[in-house]
């Protein structure tokens, strides 16, 4: 009986090459009481500092094999200590909608088809996720991630579409919401993703796979 091969349906993807989609990683860049303020509030700056660090590590681990372009995004200078083969920029803009806007117009500039924007407090991040987000675009204008605190970790555009990123309530649990019954207005087909929780509070910490590192870093600190 011959063997039945079931596609992956990811693998159109894996390309070396592909000229066509881009994924944009925004990065603050890791000063110790300025990343994860809220965070710090429960558990201190140098804790908070120590789990940013770790959120990094496992974005720029589950991007590296990615066979797209990345560019990534720092909040202030350019860290060349990370991502080493990929080409790194500076964000602009008065707020991170402006700063989304302006990073997605310069790669459709730049002629990419398909751009996927993440940010870096994702503790699930991985590969697989962004591939499905490009997927998405295959027959959607748009793609998101939705985050558990009611805004979102990931968006995806097949072509530029301004007005999600402009006069919204960045920051607060309506704002996935909000964007989403705009869309609606304008016809737009939209793809979701998988919610999932980004860490910003204690709270998000605690329902996170980093908890359990920072307890026993913690407990080991005091044992010292």
């Amino acid at each position: 009986m011959q063997a039945v091969v079931v596609k992956d349906p990811l693998s159109k993807l894996n390309r070396s090459m592909n000229q066509d989609l881009l994924v944009i990683i925004f990065v603050k860049n890791s000063v110790l009481g300025k990343v994860k303020t809220r965070l710090a509030k429960s558990i201190g700056s140098h804790e908070s500092l120590l789990i940013y660090n770790r959120l990094l590590d496992l974005t720029e681990s589950a991007t590296s094999s990615l066979p797209m372009d990345k560019i990534i995004y720092y909040s202030e200078v350019v860290d060349d200590s990370r991502w080493l083969s990929d080409v790194k920029m500076v964000q602009q803009g008065e707020d991170i909608g402006e700063r989304m806007k302006n990073a997605f117009q310069k790669g459709f500039d730049q002629g990419y088809k398909k751009i996927v924007l993440i940010g870096s407090d994702l503790p699930d991040i991985s590969d697989e996720l962004i591939r499905h987000a490009f997927l998405h675009l295959e027959n959607k204008d748009l793609v998101f991630g939705p985050a558990a605190d009611g805004g979102y970790y990931l968006v995806g555009l097949s072509s530029m579409t301004n007005h999600i990123f402009e006069h919204k309530p960045w920051s607060e649990p309506e704002l996935l919401e909000i964007t989403l019954a705009e869309i609606k207005k304008h016809h737009i087909k939209v793809g979701l993703l998988n919610t999932l929780n980004d860490i910003d509070t204690f709270e998000d910490l605690i329902a996170s796979k980093l908890y359990k590192e920072y307890l026993k870093r913690t407990k080991d600190s005091v044992i010292c």
